[in-house]
């Protein structure tokens, strides 16, 4: 038997291969998937979706442990077992908008992909504001005029320079995360320990 991994696709699908090299894992296979969405390696199984359906399969027992952005954790808030941080994927969540801009709103109108993290961090400021939910693309809403503001993911800020936008207010920094299914962590401690023993040691050496 041996674990299975599910994996965020795209920036922190090759950070997390870089990291496993490190490790000295065998990734020739996974390297090579070309279009497959499963993949056995010598040491585990490693299946790649998007960053919130990696949570839902490891909050369904589908996969024992996940890798994904600390922002789907803080979004979504999936029942499920957040073990540590790991060295990549970081990255800064951030109110960004045109460097002179007023309101155009009675109340400051924010646009995000993520609404829960937006509206609670300013509730915990006492401030209340709109939300316009965005699945992508947000720079373009200050620009267009449907919202003051954006709240997003920051990694270079080279994006926001190139579209006119600053950073306004920084809200918090997030990385890659390893997260378990409860029940793996018990019923599977034997197979799952040697893995993430080894993600511990990188990420303490680190």
């Amino acid at each position: 038997m041996k674990p299975i991994i599910a994996l965020t696709k795209g920036r922190l699908e090759k950070q997390f291969l870089n990291f496993l090299e490190s490790l000295h894992y065998d990734i020739q296979p996974l390297k090579e998937k070309g279009r497959k969405l499963q993949i056995e390696t010598e040491d585990f199984y490693a299946v790649f979706a998007k960053g919130v359906d990696v949570a839902t399969y490891v909050e369904h027992g589908i996969a024992d442990i996940g890798i994904v952005g600390e922002d789907i954790l803080l979004e979504f808030e999936p029942d499920v077992y957040d073990l540590l941080p790991l060295p990549f994927g970081k990255c800064r969540l951030a109110v960004a908008g045109e460097p002179k801009a007023k309101n155009k709103f009675a109340k400051q109108r924010i646009a995000t992909k993520f609404p829960n993290i937006t509206t609670k961090y300013f509730r915990e400021r006492g401030k209340s504001v709109d939300i316009v939910k965005l699945e992508g693309s947000v720079e373009l809403a200050p620009l267009l005029g449907l919202a003051d503001n954006i709240v997003d993911i920051v990694e270079t800020g080279n994006t926001l320079k190139e579209n006119g936008l600053v950073i306004k207010e920084e809200m918090l920094a997030i990385s890659a995360r390893c997260i378990a299914n409860r029940n793996s962590l018990k019923l599977k401690k034997a197979i799952l320990a040697p893995l993430i023993d080894s993600f511990r040691m990188e990420e303490a050496a680190i």
